[in-house]
């Protein structure tokens, strides 16, 4: 039998932590004395609630229970980052939240063992958090870094010397472990080489965090500059020239992962305009018995539905060892819109109660902005989905698994 039925454990463990949700994390949204200056939660009320996440038994979940996580599927990822992000505090109380969460997912699935103890460790146990270093100013590495990187890496004995110029680095004020990406060779497929490398190492700067319009992940966005980094030999992921497979193994998940929490922001937006339509009179009638709003409500929950079946999908097609690329970038392009739609029409329907800062909506709306660009462009990942049928044909673009 076909079924989207909820494993019992899974369901079980989605209910804890929605109460946990509820209960520790949405509260605190209220009170801006929790807030940083980049808009996230401060330290004092996370280090609060990460230790209370832990004790509830939900710390982690994407990690191998070995190494003090859940051990959960990514489908099982999809259905609880999706629960914790009703609460934009959520995902980083549980250690979801980008960057540390890609990072996390690709040092398990590409590091060796003593790098695992050394570099992925301490981000899983909440000690340090992290940041992948890839984009470059123009002309330099974006949505092709084979092609267009210009960071190099020269080896010289048994360490690389890297020179080059890096921006947009999430979480890199705050980190202290880096993925860097490096080019070490000319060529176009194995070119690239990822590599591990501390805060404390000189040879490299911080030269200003980038203002954005939207709230920060912890840490901000940076630019950076490299200047005679020194890495050693045994801090490169996977092996030379592995580069871009490192970068696609962390983007797959990476991705995904953007959705399911995404998912969780749109459904809250929601949430938070529903008792206002369905309370608010104008000319007679309830707005929620008006045909104009039911039409709004029923479009924009349309969807978010959608968006949360094909993000299913892919994860699904992820755990069985699929590279899933079509799958995840139509649900990368669906659920980015879905998010902005679900955001816009809560404010519309709010009027200017929404447009305020009395509730989360505004801070969402800038937020949702960026879910368009980043980890690809949804002109990119059309690209990618048109290549697909292009490429297997009416057949095989729309087969069953």
């Amino acid at each position: 039998m076909i079924s989207l039925d909820l494993p019992a454990p899974l369901e079980e463990l989605r209910q804890r932590v929605a109460t946990f949700v509820e209960q520790e994390i949405l509260p605190l949204e209220d009170d801006p004395a929790n807030f940083d200056r980049g808009e996230n939660i401060a330290e004092r009320p996370l280090s609060h609630l990460r230790a209370r996440a832990k004790e509830a038994g939900l710390w982690c979940p994407q990690m191998p229970v070995a190494r003090g996580g859940l051990g959960q599927s990514v489908a099982g990822m999809a259905v609880l980052y999706e629960e914790m992000a009703r609460s934009r505090f959520g995902p980083v109380a549980f250690n979801c939240a980008a960057p540390d969460d890609g990072n996390m997912i690709c040092l398990e699935r590409c590091a060796s063992e003593e790098q695992k103890d050394r570099w992925l460790q301490p981000i899983i146990d909440g000690r340090v958090r992290s940041a992948i270093v890839m984009t470059e100013p123009a002309p330099g590495s974006g949505s092709d870094p084979a092609g267009m990187m210009r960071t190099t890496a020269e080896r010289r004995g048994d360490r690389y010397v890297v020179h080059g110029h890096k921006w947009f680095i999430t979480g890199a004020e705050g980190a202290e472990h880096f993925i860097l990406l490096a080019r070490t060779s000319d060529d176009r497929r194995r070119g690239l080489t990822a590599m591990l490398f501390h805060r404390d190492q000189p040879g490299w700067e911080i030269l200003r965090r980038i203002p954005i319009m939207g709230p920060e992940e912890h840490g901000g966005h940076c630019e950076l500059r490299f200047d005679g980094l020194e890495i050693p030999v045994e801090n490169v992921l996977m092996g030379e020239g592995l580069g871009m497979r490192v970068t696609q193994i962390r983007l797959a998940v990476a991705r995904l992962t953007h959705c399911m929490r995404w998912l969780g922001m749109a459904r809250r937006a929601l949430e938070i305009c529903m008792p206002y339509v369905r309370e608010r009179e104008a000319f007679g009638l309830r707005l929620a018995d008006k045909e104009s709003v039911q039409q709004l409500l029923g479009d924009t929950a349309m969807q978010i539905e959608v968006g949360r079946l094909l993000t299913m999908r892919a994860a699904l097609k992820l755990d069985a060892g699929d590279r899933a690329r079509k799958e995840v970038s139509m649900a990368k392009i669906q659920v980015a819109d879905a998010l902005h739609k679900a955001v816009d029409t809560a404010i519309q329907l709010m009027g200017a109660m929404g447009y305020s800062r009395d509730t989360p909506l505004e801070w969402m709306y800038r937020y949702a902005r960026q879910a368009r660009l980043v980890d690809g462009a949804s002109e990119v990942h059309r690209m990618v989905v048109a290549g697909a049928l292009l490429r297997d044909g009416d057949r095989g673009f729309f087969s069953w698994p």
